[in-house]
């Protein structure tokens, strides 16, 4: 048990801390922390579709300036974790995951209010002496510190958690576990949804409208839908283009032409 806590650790540190030394490079969805997890944990294929299910249901999940909603990372590992190991259905596994990440997201906060209120004093009196080494060593000092503690959450979490968890499960009767698989299944829906409300345009019903044909009667796979999609937008955009491009062409074909480009308009 305590090389799968070490590993649920080590993905949340290569998904979180990852992210931001390269430069927001969205290893922390859900998507990719699913199938690092899964990868360590030795079942890729749980990984992927557990990432795959939660990247859906944090997909309308913004963070706004200091406020947090929820930490999707932890709640990820954790959530891919239980399945792995406790083999927890996984629809029952996603709805752990909404508790779990909005845990982490309040001890998240609280680490960084405490956390940079106590280097930031010490950064500020290093920069005014000019100690560039010593700024580097803060940078980096502090990087790992930080995102050690908030490893250690599932580290801990999976160390001390999983056996009561698998414990539960098993006590749970089969009509409450029914339920939670059903919810599981009806939360990717609710990040959709979250996603829809804030990119909704009349506009873009009627994209919409066409990939729930495709999908709901058509009986077309996602990729071959996102196959249209892709060719809707290349050719939308070079629509784009074409209309970008209407003014200039126009305002040449208005302008008024010499005597000598007019005899060569008319002999040509």
């Amino acid at each position: 048990m305590f090389m799968q806590a070490l590993m649920a650790g080590l993905s949340v540190f290569i998904c979180f801390a990852g992210n931001y030394l390269t430069g927001q490079s969205m290893l922390e969805r859900p998507l990719v922390v699913g199938l690092v997890t899964g990868l360590l944990m030795g079942d890729l294929k749980t990984g992927i579709l557990m990432g795959a299910a939660l990247e859906a249901v944090f997909m309308g999940n913004i963070n706004i300036g200091g406020v947090i909603s929820a930490e999707p990372v932890t709640a990820t590992t954790l959530a891919t974790t239980f399945a792995i190991i406790s083999h927890v259905d996984q629809k029952a596994a996603i709805n752990l995951a909404i508790p779990i990440g909005m845990l982490a997201a309040f001890v998240v906060m609280f680490l960084k209010n405490v956390f940079m209120n106590f280097f930031a004093p010490i950064l500020d009196r290093v920069a005014a002496k000019n100690g560039q080494k010593q700024i580097v060593l803060l940078h980096y000092g502090t990087w790992i510190f930080y995102y050690v503690i908030i490893a250690s959450i599932s580290f801990l979490g999976v160390l001390l958690g999983s056996k009561p968890v698998e414990e539960l499960v098993n006590n749970i009767p089969q009509n409450v576990m029914n339920g939670l698989s059903a919810a599981g299944g009806l939360l990717p829906a609710v990040g959709f949804a979250m996603l829809m409300k804030m990119l909704w345009d009349n506009k873009l019903a009627v994209f919409y409208l066409l990939g729930f044909i495709l999908t709901a009667y058509l009986k077309l796979p996602a990729v071959a839908v996102a196959a249209i999609g892709l060719v809707i937008c290349v050719v939308t955009a070079q629509r784009d283009l074409e209309l970008m491009n209407l003014p200039q062409t126009t305002a040449t074909n208005k302008r008024k032409l010499t005597k000598q480009e007019e005899e060569e308009d008319f002999f040509s």
